[in-house]
C-alpha cells in the first residue's frame, strides 16, 4: 500500500512539472474569471494591482457602503423614526466625506503613477517590431534583422486544423524570443487599429502617419493571442495578433530561415526593406 502511494505521489509530482514545462497559451479560458494569465512584467504587475490591491479596496467601499444602507434603512424608517430630524447641515459629516475619497484617491494614484511610468519604459530594448495595420490584417517588420517583414491574415474556417482557435489564427505568426525586451512601433496603413495582447498588458493605437512606440518582454514561452481593438471597419474582428515565444536559439534559427526567404543576407544592411507575403 505504501509503495502504491509513492508510485502515485511520484507520478502526480511528475504530472505536475510536465504541465508546468508545457508551452503556454495567451487566450481567454471557458468560465475564465479574472485577467488572463500575465506573460511579461507589465501584465504581471497590472494583475498584482488589480487582484491585491484595488479588489480589496472596492469590496471594503462597497461593504462598507452597503452597511451604512442597511444601517439607515433600519433605523431612519418611518416606523422606527416616526419623528424624522431637523438637521439639515453637518460640516464635520461634510468633511469626512469629501476627504475620505480624496484620500483613497490619492492612494490609488500613487501606485498607479509608478505602474504607468513602468509601461511606458523604452529604455534599451533588444530589438525592434514593427506592426502596420491595414483593413483587415496585419503587416510585420524585423527592422533589427534585416528589414525583412510578412502580412499575417486571419485563417478562414475551412482552413483551420484541430485545435485551432476559430477568429485568432493566422497564417504567418509573429516569432519572438523569450526574456526579450522588445520594442513595438505601430501605425496605421489606411484607418485607426489598436495592437493588443492581453497577456502581455500592451495595446496601443496604430495611426495613420503617425509611429506609436510600446514594448513587452515576454517571460514565458508558448502562443499568445490578441486582435485589433479598435473600431476599424467591417472586419474589425477579423483582424487577429498571434505571437509565438521561443527560444533565443529557435528564433536565431527562424530569422535565418526568414532572411532567406527575403533574399537578406544575415549580415546585410538593416535599413534594406523586403517583404515575404507567405504565398499572398
Amino acid at each position: 500500500m505504501k509503495k502504491l502511494f509513492s508510485l502515485s505521489f511520484l507520478a502526480s509530482v511528475g504530472a505536475a512539472f510536465a504541465a508546468h514545462a508545457q508551452p503556454a497559451e495567451g487566450i481567454a479560458k471557458p468560465w475564465q474569471l479574472g485577467f488572463p494569465e500575465p506573460a511579461s512584467p507589465v501584465m504581471e504587475r497590472l494583475v498584482s494591482m488589480h487582484d491585491h490591491f484595488l479588489l480589496w479596496l472596492i469590496t471594503i467601499i462597497t461593504v462598507f457602503i452597503l452597511i451604512g444602507l442597511i444601517y439607515i434603512c433600519l433605523r431612519f424608517n418611518r416606523k422606527a423614526n416616526p419623528v424624522p430630524s431637523k438637521t439639515t447641515h453637518n460640516t464635520t459629516l461634510e468633511i469626512v466625506w469629501t476627504t475620505i475619497p480624496i484620500l483613497i484617491l490619492v492612494a490609488i494614484a500613487i501606485p498607479s503613477l509608478r505602474l504607468h511610468y513602468f509601461m511606458e519604459d523604452y529604455v534599451e530594448p533588444e530589438m525592434t517590431l514593427k506592426a502596420t495595420g491595414y483593413q483587415w490584417y496585419w503587416h510585420y517588420d524585423y527592422p533589427d534583422h534585416g528589414g525583412f517583414g510578412f502580412d499575417s491574415y486571419m485563417l478562414k474556417d475551412k482552413d483551420l486544423k484541430p485545435g485551432d482557435h476559430r477568429l485568432l489564427e493566422v497564417d504567418n505568426r509573429v516569432v519572438v524570443p523569450v526574456d526579450t525586451k522588445v520594442r513595438v512601433l505601430t501605425t496605421g496603413a489606411d484607418v485607426i487599429h489598436a495592437f493588443a495582447l492581453p497577456a502581455f498588458g500592451i495595446k496601443r493605437d496604430a495611426v495613420p502617419g503617425r509611429l506609436n512606440e510600446t514594448w513587452f518582454k515576454a517571460t514565458k514561452l508558448g502562443t499568445f493571442y490578441g486582435q485589433c481593438s479598435e473600431l476599424c471597419g467591417v472586419g474589425h474582428g477579423f483582424m487577429p495578433i498571434a505571437i509565438d515565444v521561443v527560444s533565443k536559439d529557435d528564433f536565431a534559427a527562424w530569422v535565418k530561415d526568414k532572411q532567406k526567404q527575403a533574399g537578406i543576407a544575415p549580415a546585410s544592411d538593416s535599413s534594406r526593406i523586403a517583404t515575404v507575403n507567405g504565398g499572398r
